[in-house]
């Protein structure tokens, strides 16, 4: 017999035992028994071949009804006293007795379809007078109601107890009352099915739960390739090598196929009666394969492409060992060309027990992480100023949710960590409103609290929920919340987050959505659940710029520019202002030498032609006077003149008004001819000195009567010149 301090803390096993010894009505495995009812000894014996039902075998262990009824009387729909026929006792909240690993997913999955035909099970113990004719006490009717679910499920075959199998009194007690009892419960069950209209029990479920229940049944199995234990390639070679054939697209899967997901490149699809196939590859011992729902892939493969060189990840919200380690294997296997710095995955597991935290740290390891460290503290009490979260850069987020767009939720809660108080509520597929409001406060609070951190440039958003309470609306209040606290008075504004489409969002995701959508969202169908994706990135800081006024007198004001004034040239300006006085000084100077030397070049000109042409004979001016020599001469410049009443400049001075400063030109001209100055008649040996040549006239000329171009050109260059020949 087993103690009482292994049901869990529920009282009602001592005060069971105290009632037999004192000659309880109860009968026991001794006791008569109705003929129709099998003996004692056949009670727990059945053929083998009548061992299989729709859970695959006929009944469980001890432990796991002994669980189901906890989870049930923990989750159970109570009805208001003038309605309520079936009792459950008082009492919810109990602790859970601890079960095998393999055996809570049944215990689980075993309660929820007792919560899914509550109404249904009461109407039998009630037809039957179960309830009113067997003396046991009301907080063990939520075992009888679990018992006689899995006994109809039977279609009311005893079950079969395994050799080795813990034995507990209390589910000993209840059975024997519901097989002396089976023959008006299965006759209650009819007469239901027949007051309904109903062929099979699942009709009288929901239109949308039947839906849920006929996709989970079909939907593919979805697996991520493990980076640190193998690659891709590997994996399809092993899967090829045992007769699996990969098709292009999930539509095609048939048989000995499978194909690759078309928006996590690291995941593969395999239709749902392979799983056992797949376990004899070692594929999934050896940590090869994961298999996972798709959603939880779709968050770790944003991340890694979001991730900066030498950034962090933080992961807060319900996720498995199993999602974390995805995360830090992608981002391992992203980043590891950068020998300088490993990016690291910090988990918030102030929502776990520690049972729970060694669980997911074994998970991590086992899968080969050596990047994930584990943080107990509560998400709103962290911020960037904690020193290990100094680089985390994106956050992960997937807070409680609904799961709503999950086929099979008691399966996805189990794996991912969810609330387990949603049975009830998802057993009937509606979330009251007062905990989808609960669970929208929370899900702000998370998101709110991580576009605070200051370093983080990105957030994912995701969750499994089909309410736009908890999708969309929340994203969109968060942003609107955070760009509005980043424009408060008296602080400096920081940079907005906007909406940045999903990396699945991308034109060769063909069943993806367009990238123009803001959101990323799958709803629930035979080849996936739903799910919800928001990724929300930072803007760049604007660049802010200021007039160099502004600047100079914030100097000022600091010390920094003593001598500079907002008024004031910058040395730049200054050295800039001295440059252009110095060109226009050397230009002007430059101007004055070449109208000195044009005029002296034309002197010379002159003199030389004076000299040869008329030997000793002077020009019409003496020799000038020292104090004629002293006064400066005649120039013509190349320059505007000042004007005449203007003072002497000095030679720097601020500011000048705007001169056009002439380039000197270089002027090409013929050369000069002088036709028949030397007759042939006379040599150069009998050259006379007392020729006159001023009297000597060019020839006549056939032409018209004008000066030869040469002449012409001649004299326009003397008068430029400031010279000429004398009229």
């Amino acid at each position: 017999m087993v103690k009482n301090k292994n049901i869990g803390g529920r009282h009602h096993r001592s005060a069971t035992c105290k009632t037999k010894k004192a000659g309880s009505q109860i009968p026991s495995s001794k006791d008569d028994i109705p003929p129709d009812d099998p003996a004692d000894g056949d009670i727990f014996a059945a053929p083998p071949e009548l061992l299989t039902t729709s859970q695959g075998q006929l009944g469980f262990p001890d432990r796991v009804y002994l669980l189901a009824s906890v989870i049930f009387q923990n989750n159970h729909l109570e009805k208001l006293a003038s309605h309520r026929l079936v009792n459950y006792g008082k009492e919810k909240g109990l602790p859970l007795p601890e079960v095998k690993d393999e055996m809570q997913h049944t215990a689980y999955e075993l309660a929820f379809n007792t919560l899914k035909y509550q109404e249904l099970l009461e109407d039998i113990m009630i037809d039957s007078c179960f309830n009113l004719t067997q003396p046991l006490p009301d907080d063990q009717m939520s075992l009888v109601a679990v018992m006689l679910y899995d006994l109809q499920d039977r279609k009311f075959l005893p079950r079969e107890r395994q050799g080795d199998e813990e034995f507990v009194q209390e589910v000993r007690d209840v059975e024997i009352c519901l097989l002396r009892f089976k023959t008006k419960l299965a006759a209650s069950l009819a007469r239901c099915r027949i007051k309904h209209d109903l062929l099979t029990i699942e009709c009288i479920l929901p239109e949308s739960l039947k839906a849920k229940q006929e996709r989970s049944s079909s939907l593919p199995l979805y697996a991520w390739v493990n980076a640190l234990k193998g690659s891709l390639d590997e994996v399809r070679i092993v899967l090829k090598s045992v007769g699996l054939s990969q098709v292009k697209s999930i539509g095609q899967l048939k048989g000995q196929t499978f194909c690759q997901d078309p928006h996590c490149e690291d995941m593969l699809v395999f239709p749902a009666q392979l799983k056992a196939e797949l376990h004899s590859t070692k594929l999934l011992s050896d940590h090869k394969l994961i298999i996972q729902d798709k959603f939880c892939s779709l968050g770790p493969n944003s991340v890694c492409s979001l991730l900066p060189d030498e950034g962090d990840v933080l992961m807060v919200g319900c996720f498995s060992g199993l999602t974390v380690s995805h995360t830090a294997s992608l981002i391992a296997e992203e980043h590891k060309a950068n020998v300088n710095y490993q990016p690291t995955v910090y988990v918030c597991v102030s929502n776990r027990t520690d049972a729970q935290r060694e669980e997911l740290q074994q998970v991590v390891t086992l899968m080969g992480c050596k990047n994930v460290k584990l943080i107990p503290k509560v998400f709103q009490s962290l911020d960037s100023d904690e020193k290990q979260l100094e680089k985390v850069n994106v956050i992960l987020l997937t807070p409680k949710c609904s799961v709503s767009a999950i086929s099979n939720p008691v399966e996805f809660i189990l794996q991912e960590n969810g609330d387990t108080d949603l049975l009830q509520d998802l057993s009937q597929d509606s979330v009251p409103q007062s905990k989808l409001k609960a669970l929208v406060a929370q899900q702000r609070k998370d998101i709110d609290h991580a576009l605070k951190f200051p370093k983080v440039v990105a957030v994912v958003y995701s969750t499994c929920s089909s309410y736009p309470e908890e999708n969309e609306e929340v994203v969109s209040r968060a942003l609107e919340q955070a760009n509005a606290d980043s424009e408060q008075e008296g602080e400096p504004k920081k940079a907005d987050f906007s909406l940045s489409p999903s990396p699945f969002s991308t034109p060769h995701h063909a069943e993806g959505p367009k990238e123009t959508d803001s959101f990323f969202m799958l709803k629930p169908s035979e080849q996936n659940n739903g799910c919800f994706l928001a990724v929300l990135v930072r803007e760049p800081e604007p660049v802010v710029k200021e007039p160099p006024q502004e600047v100079l007198a914030r100097a000022n004001a600091k010390g920094i520019l003593d001598r500079i004034g907002p008024n004031q040239p910058t040395r730049k300006e200054h050295h800039g202002h001295s440059n252009r006085l110095a060109k226009a000084t050397h230009a002007r100077n430059s101007q004055h030498h070449l109208s000195v030397s044009i005029q002296s070049k034309s002197q010379e000109s002159r003199s030389s032609n004076s000299a040869g042409l008329c030997g000793h004979q002077e020009f019409g001016n003496k020799r000038e006077s020292p104090q004629e020599h002293n006064t400066p001469m005649k120039t013509t410049t190349l320059h505007p003149a000042p004007p005449p009443a203007s003072p002497v400049a000095p030679v720097v001075r601020p500011r000048r008004a705007h001169q056009e400063v002439l380039k000197p030109v270089v002027l090409v001209l013929p050369p000069v001819h002088f036709p028949n100055f030397f007759p042939p008649q006379h040599s150069r040996a009998g050259y006379s000195p007392n020729l006159n040549y001023n009297k000597w006239r060019p020839p006549a000329q056939t032409g018209p009567a004008s000066r030869s171009s040469d002449q012409t050109a001649f004299t326009e260059f003397m008068s430029s010149a400031g010279g000429g020949p004398e009229p």
